[in-house]
């Protein structure tokens, strides 16, 4: 299949650290743009994170390092930005102003120039510290002790940054100059926590457990993910499974959980991959954890 490139010919200066902007930059350069990625005298603190990580965000993303708060830093940063199409940052507003790169001075220096810049929250919140995990606690996705399986608030924010590099240039066709974008992880979070501020995922919601085809079950050796939601599915589940269950609302019954778990018990990870393919039932399984 034929890959379409929407931001094949574009070119992406890049100042931001961590892990938001460099995998929106990734994404954008799956879509075929050109990325520079400017980094300071101590790197990306990534790096020391997981090297391997860093490594695969930054496959043919050209890193320069350049000292911003130095007079030659500064002229190498301005000869990257006056042949680019957009400037992602994550830097909060105060320290963009520090550096001379708030979009009032940017927007006269280059007025083509489109900012795609990635906070923490939006508008007035955009000065307060926080980080992935007080996101996604903001909007209820740490339900627990254990920390969240993902950093869901930053890749949520990395999707939304790539999203809108098109959209500012779209804009920017339509109005003649480069226009400025926010980005908040904290609405990245919200978005990615709509289903369970809908009540899907909580506890009494269908995906949330209260479904006993859609659930994590124990069985004999691990564990299997269940996602027979559908009634053809969950039909086949009970069949399988020799639950009675004819509707949604038994499916929904204590007892019915009580069946499955049951019989989930009594087998093998290797069955159950059997039985998915012979059923076909939409299922997964898992080591113990």
């Amino acid at each position: 299949m034929r890959k379409i490139r929407p931001l094949q010919g574009r070119r992406i200066v890049s100042l931001s650290l961590n892990l938001p902007g460099p995998a929106a930059l990734l994404r954008c350069k799956a879509m075929g743009a050109r990325c520079v990625k400017v980094e300071p005298p101590q790197g990306d603190p990534m790096q020391h994170y997981r090297d391997e990580a860093y490594a695969e965000m930054h496959q043919g993303i050209r890193v320069l390092t350049v000292d911003l708060k130095q007079p030659t830093g500064q002229l190498r940063l301005q000869r990257e930005l006056s042949q680019a199409d957009v400037l992602l940052t994550s830097f909060r507003p105060s320290a963009l102003v520090k550096l001379g790169l708030d979009w009032k001075r940017l927007h006269k220096a280059y007025p083509q120039l489109c900012q795609v810049a990635i906070v923490g929250a939006a508008g007035e919140r955009a000065e307060e510290p926080g980080h992935d995990l007080t996101y996604q606690a903001e909007h209820d996705l740490v339900t627990g002790l254990e920390l969240p399986a993902s950093l869901f608030a930053d890749m949520g924010g990395a999707l939304m940054a790539s999203e809108a590099v098109l959209q500012a240039l779209l804009q920017r066709e339509r109005k003649g100059q480069g226009v400025f974008m926010e980005v908040a992880l904290a609405d990245a979070a919200a978005w990615l926590a709509l289903p369970r501020r809908w009540g899907l995922t909580q506890p009494t919601g269908a995906v949330g457990g209260a479904h006993a085809g859609y659930r994590v079950y124990a069985c004999k050796d691990g564990r299997v993910a269940v996602a027979a939601l559908e009634p053809h599915f969950a039909a086949a589940l009970c069949q399988a499974a020799g639950v009675q269950a004819s509707d949604v609302r038994s499916m929904l019954a204590p007892a019915t959980q009580r069946a499955m778990a049951a019989f989930f018990l009594t087998q093998t990870r290797r069955q159950l991959e059997r039985l998915a393919v012979s059923r076909d039932i939409p299922l997964h399984t898992l080591p113990k954890s």
